[in-house]
């Protein structure tokens, strides 16, 4: 009989059990994982040191251990000598068959179709050792970066590191395909599970009552009207088709919002002067939507990733600017396009986006007119807000976030000065936008606010 001890986990004490592999009676092979631990840091297996049959479970999950506690007591050897009795062939033993355990898979013991003998060691072999405090010699000792960068030890196969993220994610790994060598699970399977369930889920919302397919914990169960009045409202069309596209886009795009001040005093006292002159011949107002949409696409220009999609390993630019804008509708949010906005001007821009919001109110946009977009703008500033986090749109992997422009103090280096600033917030795809290209981006467009001239450049 052997004691399994925790070895060496570096300064790491009271450290919690999260899972436990195994239970009393299984067949394990050296380094199958026995337990997890799981410190503020890292997640940690540890291994069998050799082969045997597991006797005695020493923790539970939720108990805290350290360097030297016993945790399996195993029993050394017994699997290697277990032989037939005879030579004679017999049926080839049913395939094990992986079972759930604590949220992994584990091999139950394989089935033995006849009867075993024991054969008996050699001459001069020395007995099993009665006991041993630490792992043998040969077997490394892990440090907790190796483990949790190498170790895997369970079926199905992925590392701690893998596992973790799983967890966050709310993925039960037992249910995800590997593609990694032998079958191993690694984190872009993981992204590929979550991408697919959300595909999977159509236009219908999950189910309030389930953990919404990621086996989550249940979605809590109120009978809210026991507190007080209460009035039940289906959720509207639109919210049952935006929301699981968001769940979708807020989970698998790791986006990252840059903010930005823009001075836009001239560009408004421009806008003012052109309405007042559009007002006496009976043309077309300009709004600032119209401004912004004309200096998204000249930035866009510049930098044409952010006009671009991901497409598996490839990206692809698109050599044309379709901008879609958030419209405020009763019924909720719709997100109309305005196709080919580099070949209109801003009175143009501003007459069509007007006609786009206007049918979107009455629900009359086809679904053509809001498809095709390769960048979005949200603006709030009608109503208010100093900044906010929009959520990308894919396939796209950027999206502008307006909010309420306010006049400001800015110092002209000799005194400060009343300056009409707008706050800008762009939400990217970092896969493809990283810090540096979003600011860059950021600073382009605030600069073309500032003087609208430079869009011609």
């Amino acid at each position: 009989m052997i004691d399994i001890k925790v070895p060496d986990i570096g300064d790491f004490k009271d450290v919690p059990v999260i899972e436990i592999h195994v239970k009393p009676g299984d067949t394990v092979k050296a380094d199958d994982s026995l337990v997890t631990l799981e410190s503020d840091k890292a997640t940690m297996d540890v291994p069998a040191p050799v082969a045997g049959v597991v006797k005695e479970i020493k923790v539970a999950i939720g108990d805290k251990v350290a360097e030297g506690s016993v945790i399996v007591v195993l029993e050394e050897g017994v699997a290697s000598e277990v032989k037939p009795a005879t030579p004679a062939p017999v049926a080839a033993p049913a395939p094990a068959v992986a079972v759930p355990h604590a949220g992994h898979f584990i091999s139950p013991a394989p089935t033995i179709q006849a009867p075993p003998a024991t054969v008996p060691p050699a001459t001069g072999a020395a007995p099993p050792t009665a006991s041993i405090a630490i792992l043998p010699p040969a077997v490394h000792i892990p440090t907790p970066a190796e483990v949790v960068a190498e170790m895997d030890g369970i079926k199905p196969h992925a590392s701690p590191s893998v596992r973790r993220f799983a967890r966050e994610l709310g993925v039960d790994v037992a249910k995800v395909k590997g593609s990694g060598p032998k079958g191993r699970i690694t984190q872009q399977d993981v992204q590929g599970f979550v991408k697919g369930v959300l595909s999977g889920a159509g236009a219908v919302l999950p189910a309030p009552t389930s953990g919404g397919g990621f086996d989550l914990l249940p979605w809590p169960k109120v009978d809210f009207a026991k507190f007080g009045p209460v009035e039940v409202k289906p959720l509207s069309r639109i919210k049952k088709i935006s929301g699981p596209n968001l769940a979708r886009n807020w989970v698998m795009i790791p986006a990252v919002t840059y903010h930005e001040d823009a001075d836009i005093t001239d560009l408004e006292a421009l806008r003012v002067q052109l309405n007042k002159e559009s007002e006496k011949s009976g043309g077309t107002k300009v709004t600032m939507l119209a401004f912004m949409i004309k200096a998204c696409v000249a930035a866009l220009k510049k930098y044409p990733d952010l006009n671009s999609s991901l497409d598996g390993e490839s990206q692809v630019y698109k050599n044309y600017w379709h901008i879609g804008f958030a419209a405020d509708t009763p019924n909720g949010l719709m997100v109309p396009v305005l196709k080919n906005a580099d070949q209109k001007g801003v009175f143009e821009i501003a007459q069509e986006t007007s006609e786009l919001a206007k049918k979107a109110r009455e629900g009359k946009l086809p679904p053509a007119d809001m498809q095709g977009a390769t960048f979005t703008i949200s603006s709030v500033g009608g109503i208010g807000g100093t900044a906010f986090s929009p959520i990308v749109n894919a396939p796209e992997v950027a999206i502008l976030g307006i909010s309420k422009s306010a006049m400001k103090p800015v110092w002209d280096g000799k005194a400060f000065v009343p300056r009409l600033i707008v706050p800008l917030s762009l939400s990217a795809d970092h896969r493809v936008v990283d810090g540096a290209l979003a600011t860059r981006f950021n600073a382009t467009l605030a600069q073309l606010l500032s003087d609208f001239r430079r869009v011609m450049l």
